[in-house]
């Protein structure tokens, strides 16, 4: 954890936010701006930066990351009609705050240009 990283307070409890699931790996609340419908962030509980500070231990963190956003999508009734799941690494990335999180992004048609 990190005492700087908004998400580790969310996730130890500091900051109050409704987690909707929390298991030994990983925390999905919903993003406070979202941008359709449905909008979770799934988080590793573990402080991560970003995707570039992953290796080949993470595999298992990162499948199941992918694996609950598809759980969610399914729960929520995105699958049938699509949903986006979206890493952002870094500044040009519009990674905006600094530790690895999942978008799940669904609920109406998105664009397919994802660049401003």
């Amino acid at each position: 954890m990190s005492v700087d990283c908004v998400f580790c307070q969310i996730i130890g409890g500091k900051i109050p936010t409704k987690i909707i699931y929390k298991d030994n790996l990983i925390s999905v609340f919903e993003d406070i701006d979202p941008i359709a419908p449905i909008h979770y962030l799934l988080v590793p509980n573990r402080h991560i930066p970003s995707l570039n500070e992953i290796d080949a231990e993470d595999a298992g963190l990162l499948s199941h990351l992918v694996l609950v956003a598809k759980d969610f999508a399914v729960h929520t009734g995105i699958s049938a009609t699509g949903y986006r799941l979206m890493i952002n690494t870094g500044k040009d990335g519009s990674q905006t705050v600094d530790h690895l999180h999942m978008h799940l992004i669904g609920g109406r048609k998105l664009l397919g240009r994802i660049v401003s």
